[in-house]
């Protein structure tokens, strides 16, 4: 089956919406209109061998998966989760690969959706990840204050000038100062600047709240662990915050405690 009766076979059960072209060693890709969390457009081969057709994503979701995660790698309950998303669809999991085999052409749109489909559930597994993340700093962060016997308060909702409620993570208390605080975490470095965006409309939200108490400060505390940070989202936030780094511990303590 030439690449052209390859792609005709596909179209025919499929939307506009998926676009075939001939790949560049063999098969055909399939761009599909399913989106990995960060934009990412979910792209599939269709691979004819002999009178039977393989649908892959050649790895592409759990690459994209191990990359969201700071250890690069999944946990049991993860990888229990990707195999409970491949059973579900009846879709294979092969050294990595996401796969599903047809003995029929006429199957062959159907392969492709479903393959398409199991490609985003398994990338949604990127929020246990993100939300075990997020979790496991604050847990951190909690020790390092209660540890430095700094008083603080957690989760806060804070109304900003503009009458938007914007939420706090911690805010702690010394003779000298008091400091709000926001923990910026992400294994995404697409999501990071993102993230960035978002704190700074808060800061600036919360501005007024200086004015009122000369003793407050605002201090975003960026998890660096992960390799995601450009230095245009530090210059971002570095006129309206102090900035915090959780590899450097003791230079965030004496951040809150001092004026």
């Amino acid at each position: 089956m030439t690449t052209t009766d390859l792609c005709a076979a596909i179209n025919a059960g499929l939307s506009p919406l998926f676009r075939c072209a001939p790949a560049p060693r063999e098969g055909v890709l399939v761009q599909t209109p399913f989106l990995y969390p960060d934009g990412g457009v979910v792209e599939l081969a269709v691979i004819a061998r002999g009178d039977r057709f393989a649908v892959t994503d050649h790895g592409e979701a759990l690459g994209w998966l191990g990359m969201q995660s700071v250890r690069g790698s999944l946990s049991s309950k993860q990888h229990a989760l990707v195999g409970d998303v491949c059973q579900t669809l009846g879709v294979e999991l092969s050294r990595g690969r996401l796969l599903l085999w047809c003995d029929n052409s006429a199957e062959l749109g159907e392969a492709v959706h479903l393959v398409g489909q199991a490609v985003v559930r398994v990338s949604d597994v990127w929020f246990t990840l993100r939300q075990r993340a997020a979790a496991t700093i604050k847990d951190e962060v909690s020790e390092l204050l209660t540890e430095a016997r700094v008083p603080f308060k957690t989760d806060l909702s804070v109304m900003g000038r503009s009458g938007w409620k914007w939420r706090i993570d911690y805010q702690t208390y010394t003779d000298s100062k008091m400091a709000m605080v926001v923990v910026l975490t992400t294994g995404s470095r697409s999501a990071a600047h993102r993230i960035t965006e978002h704190t700074l409309a808060g800061w600036v939200d919360l501005h007024h709240l200086k004015t009122e108490q000369p003793k407050l400060a605002f201090v975003s505390l960026f998890d660096d662990t992960a390799d995601v940070w450009r230095k245009e989202d530090f210059r971002m936030v570095d006129e309206w915050s102090e900035i915090g780094l959780v590899s450097h511990p003791d230079d965030f303590v004496q951040m809150l405690q001092t004026a």
